[in-house]
């Protein structure tokens, strides 16, 4: 691993620990994360493995990180103070994050120290093609999981801000039908 995938690696996984304690939900809410993982992609992808069982690969590695996503997003509480939506991942999210992002950091550290004849194996057994696919997969699982779960926050906070705004249309404030 290199010194930028270490570090890349370790800002996905302290993003969350920004979020236990409580902030706005804000743009940089959401750029951070995106543009972590949009440089890391830029850097990693280069086009999508299609033989064998790569698209398998891909497909169940990515949907593990939509699910990681989902949930994460759905454990973060949102709320509205004093007119601003604001974040705080709970214990839970945080759990799921870590869990994702160090899984990834994990299985590289593994495959670099030892694990790569395993993987070798493995990726024969299952007719998977190569150093490609996995390096696709995983990355893709961390965009899926990056993404799902800023999109979860993002449809959650304008529910949120949608039942405490004032209904402006309807009916007065006296009562009467506009």
């Amino acid at each position: 691993m290199t010194l930028t995938d270490w570090l890349v690696d370790i800002a996905l996984i302290l993003i969350v620990f920004r979020q236990l304690r409580e902030g706005p939900l804000g743009p940089r809410s959401y750029l951070i994360p995106l543009g972590i993982v949009a440089f890391f992609a830029s850097q990693y992808l280069h086009g999508l493995p299609t033989e064998g069982n790569d698209l398998v690969l891909v497909a169940v590695t990515a949907g593990v990180g939509a699910v990681l996503g989902i949930a994460g997003g759905i454990f973060t509480r949102i709320r509205l103070l004093n007119g601003d939506l604001m974040i705080k991942a709970g214990a839970v999210s945080a759990v799921l994050w870590v869990l994702g992002m160090g899984s990834r950091l994990a299985f590289q550290l593994w495959v670099d120290h030892g694990g790569a004849d395993d993987v070798g194996r493995f990726s024969i057994e299952h007719r998977i093609t190569g150093q490609q696919a996995w390096v696709t997969a995983l990355l893709l699982m961390a965009v899926a999981e990056v993404v799902t779960r800023l999109a979860t926050i993002f449809v959650r906070s304008q529910v949120v801000a949608r039942a405490t705004r004032p209904a402006t249309h309807g009916v007065s404030l006296t009562g009467r039908v506009r």
